[in-house]
């Protein structure tokens, strides 16, 4: 039996958990970073591609469940882990070699007392890593003990919350978010449609306010507050389109309004 140096304990086991949908291009990355993981679980929703081939050269714990959202797909696979610590991972984000070291000194030496673990995540986007702005830090909980912790939020933006203390680490995430800015774009016209049609569903009434002066305040705040301009072009690019695309949810939720009215009429099918 190897002998446990001082201040070292048993590490309790990880399950990694990565909900996936047609991601044959990204999940090879993903999963190699979690190799070292005590187990991989996959919830994949019925991918039409070579995702499911791809997962089970790394796990045979795969399943398959119709989507129910980020918040109830998450918590879905949450109960699918077989060990105490659980770790969320999107495909297409990758552990960085710097995170899987400091997870793994963190469990085996900590005294116990945290039930949850948040860090950085860091984007690679277009040929570059971005440190500033809206998208970094981005500190999310990913790490957690089961029985502490559940996802929660308002699609599409989920997280996790915890019951107890919870502390940063330092190394990051590496997410692979957009291949380029007609991804970048079709993501924040799917984003904010869901949105419009959360808030429209749960009675948000549309103000000319929140469409004019809203997209302006996440320019600046991406750009200027958050320090999105030491990021160069990149850094304008990405607070520009994040910018539409709060134009483009409150622009949405004027649709719907537009459409609730008596006189709206819908054009004949041709």
């Amino acid at each position: 039996m190897e002998d446990i140096p001082k201040g070292r304990k048993m590490r309790e086991k990880i399950s990694a958990c990565v909900i996936t949908f047609n991601e044959e291009s990204r999940i090879q990355r993903c999963l190699e970073s979690l190799t070292w993981c005590d187990e991989i679980v996959i919830m994949d929703s019925f991918s039409t591609d070579h995702t499911i081939e791809i997962c089970r050269k790394y796990t045979d714990k795969v399943y398959q469940h119709e989507w129910l959202g980020y918040v109830g797909q998450r918590n879905l696979i949450r109960e699918k882990a077989n060990y105490p610590w659980v770790l969320f991972m999107d495909s297409d984000e990758e552990v960085s070699p710097g995170l899987k070291q400091e997870i793994l000194t963190e469990l085996e030496y900590s005294s116990g007392e945290y039930v949850g673990y948040k860090f950085p995540r860091q984007v690679y986007y277009i040929g570059k890593w971005i440190s500033h702005g809206e998208w970094y830090p981005d500190l999310k909980i990913r790490l957690f003990k089961k029985e502490y912790g559940r996802t929660e939020g308002q699609e599409p933006h989920d997280h996790v919350i915890v019951n107890g203390p919870v502390k940063r680490l330092s190394n990051p995430i590496w997410h692979y978010t957009h291949n380029d800015i007609h991804d970048h774009v079709d993501t924040l016209n799917r984003f904010s449609s869901i949105t419009a049609q959360q808030r429209f569903a749960g009675e948000s009434s549309f103000s000319w306010s929140d469409l004019i002066l809203r997209p302006l305040g996440r320019f600046i705040k991406g750009y200027f507050l958050k320090g999105g301009i030491m990021d160069g072009s990149h850094g304008f690019v990405i607070a520009v389109l994040n910018s539409f695309g709060a134009y483009i949810k409150y622009a949405k939720l004027w649709e719907l309004s537009q459409k609730q009215k008596p006189d709206y009429k819908e054009l004949p099918d041709k």
